[in-house]
Protein backbone atom coordinates (compact mmCIF):
# COMPACT_ATOMS: atom_id res chain seq x y z
CA UNK A 1 0.00 0.00 0.00
CA UNK A 2 1.79 3.85 -1.15
CA UNK A 3 1.48 6.32 1.64
CA UNK A 4 1.55 9.71 1.68
CA UNK A 5 5.13 10.92 1.95
CA UNK A 6 5.59 13.36 5.09
CA UNK A 7 6.60 16.65 2.99
CA UNK A 8 3.89 15.39 0.23
CA UNK A 9 1.82 18.54 1.23
CA UNK A 10 4.81 20.76 0.46
CA UNK A 11 4.75 20.28 -3.06
CA UNK A 12 0.95 20.70 -3.28
CA UNK A 13 0.44 23.74 -5.95
CA UNK A 14 -0.45 26.85 -4.57
CA UNK A 15 -2.86 29.50 -6.38
CA UNK A 16 -0.90 31.09 -8.35
CA UNK A 17 -0.38 35.01 -8.32
CA UNK A 18 -0.35 36.95 -11.15
CA UNK A 19 1.82 40.46 -11.82
CA UNK A 20 -1.58 41.71 -12.47
CA UNK A 21 -5.23 40.61 -12.33
CA UNK A 22 -8.23 42.80 -12.67
CA UNK A 23 -10.68 40.48 -12.79
CA UNK A 24 -12.81 40.69 -9.81
CA UNK A 25 -12.92 44.37 -9.51
CA UNK A 26 -13.83 44.17 -13.57
CA UNK A 27 -16.67 42.23 -12.42
CA UNK A 28 -17.58 44.42 -9.50
CA UNK A 29 -18.10 47.66 -12.38
CA UNK A 30 -19.26 45.25 -14.89
CA UNK A 31 -22.91 47.06 -14.55
CA UNK A 32 -21.53 50.52 -14.85
CA UNK A 33 -19.65 49.59 -17.80
CA UNK A 34 -22.86 47.73 -19.53
CA UNK A 35 -24.47 51.09 -18.93
CA UNK A 36 -21.69 53.01 -20.83
CA UNK A 37 -21.53 50.44 -23.66
CA UNK A 38 -25.76 50.66 -24.00
CA UNK A 39 -24.87 54.70 -24.64
CA UNK A 40 -22.48 53.94 -26.77
CA UNK A 41 -24.36 51.33 -29.21
CA UNK A 42 -27.16 53.67 -28.99
CA UNK A 43 -25.62 56.56 -29.82
CA UNK A 44 -24.26 54.59 -32.93
CA UNK A 45 -20.52 56.46 -33.03
CA UNK A 46 -17.95 53.62 -31.94
CA UNK A 47 -15.00 55.95 -31.77
CA UNK A 48 -14.00 59.40 -31.11
CA UNK A 49 -17.46 59.87 -29.64
CA UNK A 50 -19.94 61.06 -26.78
CA UNK A 51 -18.04 58.64 -24.44
CA UNK A 52 -14.55 59.84 -25.85
CA UNK A 53 -15.77 62.99 -24.96
CA UNK A 54 -17.83 62.62 -21.75
CA UNK A 55 -14.33 61.01 -20.31
CA UNK A 56 -12.30 64.12 -21.22
CA UNK A 57 -14.93 66.06 -19.12
CA UNK A 58 -14.15 64.05 -16.39
CA UNK A 59 -11.01 63.89 -16.74
CA UNK A 60 -10.21 67.31 -16.56
CA UNK A 61 -12.44 67.52 -13.68
CA UNK A 62 -10.46 65.09 -12.06
CA UNK A 63 -6.67 66.17 -12.86
CA UNK A 64 -7.78 69.71 -13.11
CA UNK A 65 -6.45 70.22 -16.44
CA UNK A 66 -7.86 72.97 -18.94
CA UNK A 67 -7.91 70.38 -21.70
CA UNK A 68 -7.68 66.88 -22.00
CA UNK A 69 -7.57 65.01 -25.36
CA UNK A 70 -8.39 60.99 -25.37
CA UNK A 71 -6.47 59.46 -27.70
CA UNK A 72 -5.84 55.43 -28.44
CA UNK A 73 -2.79 55.12 -26.59
CA UNK A 74 -0.23 56.22 -24.31
CA UNK A 75 2.47 56.10 -27.17
CA UNK A 76 0.48 57.70 -29.65
CA UNK A 77 -0.04 61.21 -26.85
CA UNK A 78 3.23 61.66 -26.22
CA UNK A 79 4.22 61.43 -30.12
CA UNK A 80 1.19 64.34 -30.75
CA UNK A 81 2.02 66.32 -27.64
CA UNK A 82 5.75 66.66 -29.11
CA UNK A 83 4.33 67.75 -32.35
CA UNK A 84 1.82 69.75 -30.71
CA UNK A 85 4.19 71.71 -28.44
CA UNK A 86 6.52 72.62 -31.21
CA UNK A 87 8.94 70.01 -32.09
CA UNK A 88 11.15 71.03 -35.41
CA UNK A 89 12.55 67.97 -37.15
CA UNK A 90 15.59 67.54 -36.06
CA UNK A 91 15.48 68.81 -32.44
CA UNK A 92 17.13 67.20 -29.60
CA UNK A 93 14.89 66.14 -26.27
CA UNK A 94 16.90 65.45 -23.37
CA UNK A 95 15.55 62.43 -21.57
CA UNK A 96 16.13 59.90 -18.81
CA UNK A 97 18.28 56.70 -19.77
CA UNK A 98 15.61 54.37 -17.63
CA UNK A 99 13.05 54.74 -18.90
CA UNK A 100 10.48 52.59 -20.96
CA UNK A 101 10.87 53.24 -24.78
CA UNK A 102 8.34 55.16 -25.38
CA UNK A 103 9.97 57.78 -23.81
CA UNK A 104 12.98 58.17 -26.43
CA UNK A 105 10.73 56.10 -29.57
CA UNK A 106 8.04 58.87 -29.28
CA UNK A 107 11.02 61.52 -29.92
CA UNK A 108 11.71 59.58 -33.02
CA UNK A 109 8.32 59.27 -34.23
CA UNK A 110 7.68 63.12 -33.71
CA UNK A 111 11.34 63.93 -36.00
CA UNK A 112 13.74 64.65 -32.73
CA UNK A 113 16.83 63.43 -31.53
CA UNK A 114 16.71 61.53 -28.19
CA UNK A 115 19.75 62.89 -26.09
CA UNK A 116 20.16 60.73 -22.70
CA UNK A 117 20.67 62.07 -19.12
CA UNK A 118 21.47 60.11 -16.65
CA UNK A 119 18.15 59.33 -13.39
CA UNK A 120 19.04 60.62 -9.61
CA UNK A 121 21.01 58.69 -6.71
CA UNK A 122 17.87 57.82 -4.81
CA UNK A 123 15.05 57.39 -7.50
CA UNK A 124 14.30 56.79 -11.19
CA UNK A 125 13.75 60.39 -12.49
CA UNK A 126 15.80 62.90 -14.34
CA UNK A 127 18.97 64.45 -12.82
CA UNK A 128 18.29 67.93 -12.88
CA UNK A 129 22.41 68.60 -13.12
CA UNK A 130 22.46 65.21 -15.65
CA UNK A 131 20.10 67.55 -17.74
CA UNK A 132 21.68 70.68 -17.90
CA UNK A 133 25.08 69.15 -18.41
CA UNK A 134 23.62 67.62 -21.92
CA UNK A 135 21.81 70.61 -23.41
CA UNK A 136 23.24 71.55 -27.18
CA UNK A 137 22.61 74.88 -29.13
CA UNK A 138 20.21 72.19 -30.64
CA UNK A 139 18.30 71.71 -27.84
CA UNK A 140 14.51 72.31 -28.24
CA UNK A 141 12.74 70.52 -25.08
CA UNK A 142 13.30 68.20 -22.14
CA UNK A 143 11.02 65.59 -20.89
CA UNK A 144 11.35 63.91 -18.00
CA UNK A 145 9.58 61.02 -17.19
CA UNK A 146 7.52 60.29 -13.61
CA UNK A 147 8.31 56.43 -12.98
CA UNK A 148 6.58 54.09 -10.56
CA UNK A 149 5.26 55.56 -7.71
CA UNK A 150 6.59 59.22 -7.80
CA UNK A 151 7.40 62.51 -9.73
CA UNK A 152 11.07 63.24 -11.29
CA UNK A 153 12.46 66.65 -9.54
CA UNK A 154 10.13 68.93 -11.55
CA UNK A 155 11.54 72.11 -9.62
CA UNK A 156 14.84 71.80 -10.20
CA UNK A 157 13.74 70.56 -14.09
CA UNK A 158 11.69 73.29 -14.62
CA UNK A 159 14.76 75.86 -13.56
CA UNK A 160 16.58 74.08 -16.44
CA UNK A 161 14.30 74.78 -19.12
CA UNK A 162 13.43 77.82 -17.82
CA UNK A 163 17.30 78.95 -18.26
CA UNK A 164 18.08 77.35 -21.36
CA UNK A 165 14.22 78.38 -22.93
CA UNK A 166 13.64 74.93 -23.31
CA UNK A 167 9.97 73.71 -23.61
CA UNK A 168 9.04 71.38 -21.30
CA UNK A 169 7.03 68.60 -21.64
CA UNK A 170 6.34 65.83 -19.45
CA UNK A 171 6.10 62.00 -19.91
CA UNK A 172 3.36 61.13 -17.06
CA UNK A 173 2.37 57.76 -18.47
CA UNK A 174 2.01 56.38 -15.05
CA UNK A 175 1.20 59.43 -12.78
CA UNK A 176 -2.28 59.63 -12.73
CA UNK A 177 -3.20 60.90 -9.40
CA UNK A 178 0.57 61.75 -8.57
CA UNK A 179 0.38 65.90 -7.86
CA UNK A 180 3.37 68.37 -7.14
CA UNK A 181 2.51 71.58 -5.35
CA UNK A 182 -1.47 70.43 -5.84
CA UNK A 183 -0.92 70.52 -9.70
CA UNK A 184 -1.55 67.16 -11.39
CA UNK A 185 1.85 65.62 -13.22
CA UNK A 186 1.76 66.76 -16.86
CA UNK A 187 0.20 69.71 -16.08
CA UNK A 188 3.88 71.62 -15.14
CA UNK A 189 5.01 72.93 -18.57
CA UNK A 190 3.82 72.50 -21.92
CA UNK A 191 1.83 69.30 -21.44
CA UNK A 192 1.74 65.81 -20.23
CA UNK A 193 0.04 62.18 -21.20
CA UNK A 194 -2.16 59.50 -19.73
CA UNK A 195 -1.72 55.71 -20.33
CA UNK A 196 -4.39 53.74 -20.26
CA UNK A 197 -3.49 50.49 -20.71
CA UNK A 198 -4.82 47.58 -18.58
CA UNK A 199 -2.41 47.61 -15.58
CA UNK A 200 -1.91 51.06 -15.60
CA UNK A 201 -3.53 52.90 -12.16
CA UNK A 202 -6.66 53.73 -14.42
CA UNK A 203 -6.69 51.28 -17.07
CA UNK A 204 -8.87 50.17 -19.57
CA UNK A 205 -9.07 46.86 -21.42
CA UNK A 206 -7.11 47.47 -24.14
CA UNK A 207 -4.21 50.39 -25.22
CA UNK A 208 -5.52 54.00 -24.91
CA UNK A 209 -4.11 57.04 -23.40
CA UNK A 210 -4.89 61.22 -23.39
CA UNK A 211 -2.73 64.30 -23.63
CA UNK A 212 -3.27 66.89 -20.89
CA UNK A 213 -2.48 70.49 -21.10
CA UNK A 214 -3.79 73.83 -20.03
CA UNK A 215 -2.39 75.22 -23.04
CA UNK A 216 -5.69 75.82 -25.56
CA UNK A 217 -3.64 75.81 -28.88
CA UNK A 218 -1.45 73.14 -27.61
CA UNK A 219 -5.12 70.96 -27.23
CA UNK A 220 -6.35 71.83 -30.81
CA UNK A 221 -3.41 71.16 -32.41
CA UNK A 222 -3.65 67.48 -30.51
CA UNK A 223 -7.34 67.07 -31.35
CA UNK A 224 -6.73 68.09 -35.53
CA UNK A 225 -3.65 65.44 -35.34
CA UNK A 226 -5.03 62.73 -33.91
CA UNK A 227 -7.92 62.70 -36.27
CA UNK A 228 -5.98 62.65 -39.72
CA UNK A 229 -5.18 66.69 -38.97
CA UNK A 230 -8.53 67.21 -39.57
CA UNK A 231 -9.74 70.89 -38.48
CA UNK A 232 -13.05 72.12 -36.42
CA UNK A 233 -14.74 70.24 -34.77
CA UNK A 234 -14.42 66.24 -35.25
CA UNK A 235 -15.27 64.56 -31.54
CA UNK A 236 -18.99 63.06 -31.87
CA UNK A 237 -19.48 64.62 -35.76
CA UNK A 238 -19.73 62.08 -38.22
CA UNK A 239 -19.92 65.24 -40.97
CA UNK A 240 -16.59 66.19 -39.64
CA UNK A 241 -14.46 63.57 -41.35
CA UNK A 242 -14.55 65.66 -44.42
CA UNK A 243 -13.52 68.61 -42.83
CA UNK A 244 -10.29 69.88 -44.45
CA UNK A 245 -6.48 68.33 -43.72
CA UNK A 246 -4.91 71.19 -41.76
CA UNK A 247 -1.95 69.30 -41.18
CA UNK A 248 -0.81 66.40 -41.81
CA UNK A 249 -2.02 63.64 -38.94
CA UNK A 250 -2.39 60.36 -38.07
CA UNK A 251 -4.95 57.99 -37.00
CA UNK A 252 -5.06 58.04 -33.22
CA UNK A 253 -8.52 58.56 -31.74
CA UNK A 254 -9.75 56.52 -29.25
CA UNK A 255 -12.65 53.97 -29.34
CA UNK A 256 -15.95 54.55 -27.11
CA UNK A 257 -15.65 51.13 -25.70
CA UNK A 258 -12.05 52.32 -24.00
CA UNK A 259 -13.80 55.78 -22.56
CA UNK A 260 -17.33 53.52 -21.87
CA UNK A 261 -14.76 50.95 -19.35
CA UNK A 262 -12.55 54.09 -18.08
CA UNK A 263 -15.54 56.15 -16.92
CA UNK A 264 -16.75 53.37 -14.88
CA UNK A 265 -13.44 52.66 -13.44
CA UNK A 266 -12.93 56.16 -12.71
CA UNK A 267 -15.71 56.18 -9.74
CA UNK A 268 -13.33 53.91 -7.55
CA UNK A 269 -10.14 55.41 -8.62
CA UNK A 270 -9.71 57.06 -5.58
CA UNK A 271 -10.50 53.89 -3.47
CA UNK A 272 -7.77 52.26 -5.72
CA UNK A 273 -5.11 54.73 -5.25
CA UNK A 274 -5.50 54.33 -1.77
CA UNK A 275 -5.69 50.41 -1.77
CA UNK A 276 -2.21 50.42 -3.93
CA UNK A 277 -0.80 52.44 -1.70
CA UNK A 278 -2.01 50.08 1.75
CA UNK A 279 -0.48 47.50 -0.49
CA UNK A 280 2.94 49.21 -0.43
CA UNK A 281 3.26 50.16 2.73
CA UNK A 282 2.88 46.51 3.48
CA UNK A 283 5.30 45.58 1.06
CA UNK A 284 7.97 48.37 2.29
CA UNK A 285 7.23 47.42 6.06
CA UNK A 286 8.02 43.72 4.68
CA UNK A 287 10.88 44.06 2.74
CA UNK A 288 13.07 46.90 4.72
CA UNK A 289 15.28 44.60 6.50
CA UNK A 290 15.66 41.70 4.09
CA UNK A 291 18.73 40.75 3.44
CA UNK A 292 19.50 41.15 -0.35
CA UNK A 293 16.51 44.01 -0.71
CA UNK A 294 18.78 46.83 -1.47
CA UNK A 295 15.78 49.10 -1.33
CA UNK A 296 12.00 49.74 -1.49
CA UNK A 297 10.49 52.58 -2.68
CA UNK A 298 9.50 54.23 0.99
CA UNK A 299 13.04 54.39 2.32
CA UNK A 300 13.20 57.58 -0.40
CA UNK A 301 10.73 60.17 0.09
CA UNK A 302 8.93 61.57 -3.06
CA UNK A 303 10.04 64.77 -4.58
CA UNK A 304 9.45 67.89 -1.93
CA UNK A 305 5.76 69.02 -2.44
CA UNK A 306 4.60 66.17 -4.31
CA UNK A 307 3.04 62.81 -2.93
CA UNK A 308 3.79 58.86 -3.77
CA UNK A 309 0.70 56.82 -6.02
CA UNK A 310 2.26 53.39 -6.80
CA UNK A 311 1.62 52.19 -10.08
CA UNK A 312 3.79 49.15 -9.78
CA UNK A 313 5.70 48.15 -6.32
CA UNK A 314 9.42 48.08 -7.84
CA UNK A 315 12.49 47.22 -5.51
CA UNK A 316 15.95 47.05 -6.45
CA UNK A 317 17.46 43.31 -5.61
CA UNK A 318 20.92 41.04 -5.42
CA UNK A 319 20.50 38.44 -8.25
CA UNK A 320 17.68 40.12 -9.51
CA UNK A 321 17.39 37.53 -12.48
CA UNK A 322 17.46 34.27 -10.04
CA UNK A 323 14.95 35.75 -7.29
CA UNK A 324 12.00 36.08 -10.52
CA UNK A 325 12.73 32.82 -11.58
CA UNK A 326 12.54 31.97 -7.60
CA UNK A 327 9.01 33.49 -7.84
CA UNK A 328 8.14 32.20 -11.10
CA UNK A 329 8.37 28.76 -9.98
CA UNK A 330 5.98 29.39 -7.44
CA UNK A 331 3.26 30.70 -9.62
CA UNK A 332 4.30 34.36 -8.45
CA UNK A 333 4.49 36.86 -11.66
CA UNK A 334 7.00 39.98 -11.48
CA UNK A 335 8.37 42.17 -14.25
CA UNK A 336 11.64 43.79 -14.67
CA UNK A 337 11.74 47.93 -15.26
CA UNK A 338 13.54 48.05 -17.64
CA UNK A 339 16.47 45.19 -18.29
CA UNK A 340 18.17 46.84 -21.11
CA UNK A 341 18.72 50.89 -19.97
CA UNK A 342 17.37 53.14 -23.16
CA UNK A 343 20.70 54.13 -24.53
CA UNK A 344 22.00 50.88 -25.04
CA UNK A 345 18.97 49.66 -26.90
CA UNK A 346 19.68 48.41 -30.76
CA UNK A 347 17.57 50.94 -32.04
CA UNK A 348 19.85 53.87 -30.64
CA UNK A 349 23.04 51.88 -31.69
CA UNK A 350 23.78 54.76 -33.95
CA UNK A 351 23.52 57.50 -30.95
CA UNK A 352 27.44 55.79 -30.23
CA UNK A 353 26.83 55.30 -26.41
CA UNK A 354 28.80 52.39 -24.37
CA UNK A 355 27.79 50.91 -21.06
CA UNK A 356 29.36 53.22 -17.98
CA UNK A 357 28.06 56.17 -20.15
CA UNK A 358 24.96 56.51 -17.62
CA UNK A 359 25.74 54.20 -14.24
CA UNK A 360 22.60 55.54 -11.93
CA UNK A 361 20.60 54.48 -15.21
CA UNK A 362 22.34 51.09 -15.71
CA UNK A 363 22.84 50.02 -11.97
CA UNK A 364 19.03 51.03 -11.78
CA UNK A 365 18.10 48.66 -14.90
CA UNK A 366 20.25 45.55 -13.80
CA UNK A 367 18.64 45.48 -9.95
CA UNK A 368 15.18 46.70 -10.39
CA UNK A 369 12.06 44.00 -10.11
CA UNK A 370 8.26 44.85 -9.72
CA UNK A 371 6.31 42.73 -7.79
CA UNK A 372 2.43 42.47 -7.94
CA UNK A 373 0.52 45.15 -7.05
CA UNK A 374 -3.55 46.07 -8.14
CA UNK A 375 -6.50 46.52 -6.23
CA UNK A 376 -7.38 43.10 -6.81
CA UNK A 377 -4.49 42.02 -4.47
CA UNK A 378 -4.90 40.66 -0.84
CA UNK A 379 -3.08 41.18 1.96
CA UNK A 380 -1.77 37.52 2.23
CA UNK A 381 -1.08 37.78 -1.16
CA UNK A 382 2.02 40.40 -0.26
CA UNK A 383 2.71 38.05 2.68
CA UNK A 384 3.23 35.09 0.20
CA UNK A 385 5.19 37.47 -1.86
CA UNK A 386 7.43 38.25 0.84
CA UNK A 387 7.96 35.80 2.21
CA UNK A 388 9.19 33.63 -0.79
CA UNK A 389 11.58 36.66 -0.75
CA UNK A 390 12.75 36.14 2.15
CA UNK A 391 13.40 32.43 1.73
CA UNK A 392 15.03 33.17 -1.51
CA UNK A 393 17.72 35.22 0.15
CA UNK A 394 17.66 32.84 3.41
CA UNK A 395 19.07 29.70 1.59
CA UNK A 396 21.31 32.08 -1.36
CA UNK A 397 25.20 30.90 -0.79
CA UNK A 398 26.97 33.14 0.98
Amino acid sequence: MQTTPPNALSHVPTIPIPFFDQSASFQEHWEGIRKHLDDVLDNGKFSHGAKVAELEDRLAAWTGAGHVVAVNSGTDALILLLRAAGLEPGDEVIVPACSFIATASSVVLAGGVPVFADIEEDGHGLDPRAADAVVTPRTGMIMPVHLFDRMAAMRGLREVARRHGLTLVEDSAEAVGMRMDGVHAGLHGAGGVLSFFPAKTLGGIGDGGAVLTDDESVAETVRMLCHHGRGGRTLDNFPGISNATVVPGRNSKMDDVQAAVLLAKLTTLDADIARRAELAERYDARLREVPGVRGVPGAHPPPLGSNRVSYVQLVHVEDRDALAAHLAARGIGTETYYPVPLHLQPCFAHLGHRPGDFPRAEAACATALALPLYPDLRDDHVDRVCDEIERFYERRPR
